[in-house]
């Protein structure tokens, strides 16, 4: 029993859990966070700039250094000037032709000779000019997408943690997770949409509204759709009626039979208008928004955050419709699942686990 004990703590004392950071800069310009549900102090001296994700924050301090913080302390990564890129859980910063990123606390040259790249929320992806090929990271390892003769040109599609890319013959292929999957041969672009876990394409061979779901490619409708957005795990698009579909994990299911205006599909929810009337969907849920056009919204993780109708700051968490403010002009941004609201006078509220929290 004792061993048991010794080995759990262990194994638990080296166990990194994520956790939620809510940057901002106040009205007497400190920089701080919303964590744990404090307020704390980031830096004690102005910052010139910041790009922030679910679990970090890197900016650019008074002495120009870039800083990463990602809730325990700041860390200083460059003294010189260099640009940087967030995602919600990793960081690059491009110095001349070297890339750097920064992975859960783990710093490392991904390479000497970079020129274009991308961060999502996985993975980074990245041209190697010394070899000409396209890299991607993911998970702590490196791997070699292609190389090419002549011009390097990026992937095709990038997803949160899935890439669609063509090789110098041609043949369409999907990262995901560490592997490689073989698509087809096509000499036209294929236009994919993908989120985390999963890619939609109209399939060229078969004619059919296709899907890359847990290794497989699989066929959702027997004709090409016209539009169609990823998720994390799911697609939503428009078929031959103007119906609204849903399609995950094997479950296909109509969202609407109206016709949407317009819709948006981003991490697990979707917003979209039918008939000047503005819905949700969260988790199985379709939750009604707004008896009028939502014009100004953004969507992350679970949440839905829009402006109501009288200005102020409404949000769909967990699939609960919560008005946040009433005060006109305020600004929103969501981080993990919270909503971080500015009012007017420059002060600021979180909305975080069904509590609301002010500095």
């Amino acid at each position: 029993m004792q061993k048991l004990i010794l080995f759990l703590a262990l194994t638990f004392s080296t166990v990194s859990f994520s956790q939620e950071i809510i940057p901002f800069v106040d009205f007497n310009g400190y920089f701080k966070t919303f964590q744990d549900g404090f307020f704390r102090q980031i830096d004690f001296q102005p910052i010139r700039g910041m790009e922030a994700g679910d679990e970090l924050v890197a900016y650019i301090d008074n002495r120009s250094n870039l800083v990463v913080y990602n809730g325990t302390k700041p860390q200083n990564l460059s003294n010189i000037n260099s640009e940087y890129v967030v995602s919600d859980h990793l960081l690059t910063w491009k110095i001349g032709s070297t890339l750097n990123m920064w992975d859960a606390g783990e710093v490392k040259t991904l390479t000497y000779w970079a020129n274009e790249y991308e961060v999502r929320d996985s993975i980074i992806v990245y041209q190697h000019t010394q070899t000409n090929s396209v890299m991607v990271y993911y998970n702590g390892e490196s791997y070699s997408l292609y190389t090419m003769v002549g011009d390097l040109s990026m992937p095709d599609f990038i997803g949160e943690n899935i890439v669609a890319f063509r090789d110098n013959g041609n043949y369409y292929k999907v990262f995901w997770r560490g592997n490689i999957y073989n698509l087809g041969v096509w000499h036209d672009r294929i236009d994919f949409s993908g989120g985390t876990d999963v890619l939609a394409f109209n399939d060229p061979t078969h004619g059919t509204f296709a899907i890359f779901e847990n290794g497989e490619f699989l066929d959702v409708e027997d004709f090409y759709m016209t539009s169609y957005q990823a998720g994390r795990g799911f697609i939503v698009y428009e078929n031959q009626n103007h119906d609204l579909m849903y399609y995950g994990n094997g479950i296909r299911k109509k969202l609407t039979n109206f016709g949407a205006t317009y819709y948006r599909v981003k991490d697990d929810v979707v917003l979209w208008n039918e008939n000047g009337i503005t819905y949700g969907y969260y988790n199985g849920n379709r939750v009604e928004l707004a008896r009028y056009d939502v014009d100004e919204f953004v969507l992350k993780n679970g949440v839905i955050a829009f402006k109501n109708v009288v200005g102020g700051v409404d949000a769909l968490v967990d699939g609960k419709l919560k008005t946040l403010t009433n005060q006109m002009d305020a600004t929103f941004e969501i981080y993990g699942n919270s909503v971080l609201v500015k009012l007017f006078n420059s002060s600021f509220l979180v909305y975080q686990n069904g509590r609301t929290f002010t500095n």
